[in-house]
């Protein structure tokens, strides 16, 4: 396997099995099907393409052939198993450093394909498709809204190369005023503006964490580690409701919970 492959092209190689990308999509846009557990499965993922027509999405951004791409694929997969009694499984490969910002993606309505992606996946999940999200990379701000987000369970790597959040350190550090440093220093006290993974996870919006050996060059215990991950998450989005109010459950949740009383109270 080429060096030379992104995380996200990796695992989804890894996972399907080398199966044949879908044709018709931008390079950007990688779909394999395959299967998980005997089960019919759509792995998907956003990869860098040097040669992308819109230079501000070269590097795994996901711009507006991304998310337009994104909100077909899942739109398309709902409409093929419509009549079917059990849905498809989706697994969203996640390696995504930040949605594409530009100057002609804004003129083109990036804002329209990233939601349109976004809804795709939410309406999958309440038609009964167990969409699995699966972060081995960066999922960052819009671009992980748009792809994996909307998962029943969230999966992610324990990793130094896994970074969540809203935006980047730099970017952060910006629109607050502040220096990188300072932020820093409030993370390590505030779990919601910490960028390390196990602060994200005590947000209870991840529902398992997976410490791997070699995520980059993965060993046959990692790969069998992640499937093991990925059925138990097929099982719990099969069992469970399609809502995703058990991401409230964490106790750093706690004002989430209270702000959201309220609003129902007042409304």
């Amino acid at each position: 396997m080429s060096q030379q492959l992104s995380r996200g092209e990796r695992w989804l190689s890894l996972l399907s099995n080398n199966a044949p990308r879908m044709p018709g999509l931008c390079p950007s846009l990688q779909v394999a099907d395959g299967e998980l557990d005997g089960q019919p499965a759509r792995f998907i993922a956003v990869v860098p393409d040097a040669d992308n027509h819109y230079p501000r999405a070269v590097h795994g951004e996901v711009g507006l052939l991304e998310g337009w791409g994104l909100a077909k694929v899942v739109k398309d997969t709902l409409a093929a198993d419509a009549q079917k009694k059990q849905k498809r499984i989706i697994v969203a490969v996640i390696d995504v450093p930040s949605q594409a910002y530009g100057r002609r993606e804004e003129a083109f309505g990036i804002h329209q394909a990233l939601a349109a992606a976004a809804a795709a996946y939410a309406n999958a999940r309440l038609a009964g498709h167990p969409v699995i999200g699966l972060i081995v990379g960066n999922a960052m701000s819009g671009a992980f809204l748009a792809h994996g987000y909307q998962a029943n369970q969230l999966i992610a790597f324990n990793d130094a190369g896994v970074m969540i959040h809203a935006m980047g350190k730099e970017s952060a550090a910006r629109i607050t005023l502040r220096s990188v440093e300072s932020l820093e220093k409030l993370a390590a006290t505030i779990p919601p503006m910490a960028y390390d993974v196990a602060s994200y996870h005590s947000l209870g919006l991840l529902d398992a964490l997976l410490s791997l050996q070699q995520p980059d060059a993965p060993t046959d215990a990692d790969r069998q580690q992640v499937m093991a991950a990925l059925r138990q998450a097929v099982v719990n989005a099969r069992q469970g409701d399609t809502s995703l109010r058990h991401r409230l459950g964490a106790e750093n949740r706690r004002s989430s919970v209270l702000v959201r009383e309220r609003m129902r109270a007042v409304w």
